[in-house]
């Protein structure tokens, strides 16, 4: 883990997505967080330690989704599929489908699997799998201001390494690139993650804040930052059990979803599961419980 001193920055953005909207001060106290994301093969270690089951790993019940197509009820997740050409942007069931058996040790589905990807950020994770992960490790999932605190790395600009998202051509994240959603010029090989420790560290020594994955953080999603616009995160909603992602995906793309950046956010509910989330710890700062405290900045202090 990386310990970070906290202070005080600038949480949001107004000039962006309306959900990233009122840019204002914050105030974070001193805390810890992962370098990485974690990984499958942190994962699996904590799954053959618990014999914990995922999530997706768990069929549903007529009781809570009464009414539903009994292929729905399978345990599965959400899996994103290239399309054959361009499709309207509107509606996001033209790339995802539910697929029985995808799961974190399946993510494509039956007949995929984890081998030659256990460095890559685990995915299929609900909000239950990462808080159960992180109660394993001795530790707890960010809130939405600490994440945004480490992921911005003390920069005030668009991204956390500057305002050109491609410095002299240099690729900085794992993002879309290409005409979403059926042409990707695939950053790391045949698969659509790349390892946790990809692409170079920010000033703050962590990896892939951008991109890769969204990730799952401890705080509600709620309306005091407007409401969201559609984007690709599958589940979206702004109810009582969505929590907010953070840091966009493989499939944030210009042309579609920008959110490759710090201050980006989406809603999520809490169970749902696809396979760009995933997730990363954080721990009070040397054992203090009150180093993930986040609090409004004092009237007139710096961004």
């Amino acid at each position: 883990m990386v310990r970070l001193e906290g202070g005080r920055f600038v949480m949001g953005s107004d000039r962006f997505y309306p959900e990233e909207r009122p840019a204002h001060p914050v105030e974070v106290g001193p805390f810890r967080i992962d370098r990485h994301a974690v990984s499958n093969d942190d994962f699996d270690r904590f799954v053959k330690a618990t014999g914990y089951v995922t999530t997706a790993e768990i069929p549903l019940s007529r009781e809570e989704m009464p009414g539903a197509p009994a292929e729905l009820l399978a345990a599965g997740s959400l899996v994103f599929r290239k399309t054959d050409g361009p499709v309207p942007l509107r509606d996001f069931r033209a790339w995802w489908r539910f697929v029985p058996g995808a799961s974190w040790r399946a993510p494509e589905g039956p007949g995929s699997s984890i081998d030659g990807r256990r460095d890559h950020p685990v995915v299929h994770v609900s909000l239950h799998d990462a808080a159960a992960y992180a109660a394993w490790a001795g530790k707890t999932l960010p809130s939405e201001a600490q994440w945004e605190f480490a992921a911005r790395a003390g920069s005030d600009t668009t991204y956390p390494w500057g305002d050109d998202f491609t410095p002299d051509g240099r690729v900085m994240a794992n993002t879309w690139h290409g005409a979403f959603p059926f042409r990707n010029d695939r950053v790391c090989g045949p698969v659509l993650t790349c390892p946790v420790d990809a692409f170079e560290p920010s000033a703050f020594g962590l990896f892939n804040m951008i991109g890769n994955v969204w990730e799952w953080t401890a705080t509600k999603f709620t309306a005091s930052h407007k409401s969201p616009s559609p984007c690709c995160a599958p589940g979206a909603g702004d109810g009582p059990v969505s929590h907010v992602l953070k840091g966009g995906s493989f499939l944030c793309a210009p042309s579609y979803c920008r959110r490759y950046r710090a201050s980006a956010r989406s809603p999520q509910e809490a169970r749902s599961s696809t396979n760009h989330i995933g997730f990363r710890c954080a721990a009070p700062a040397d054992g203090d419980p009150g180093g993930l405290a986040a609090r409004p900045a004092r009237s007139g202090s710096a961004g």
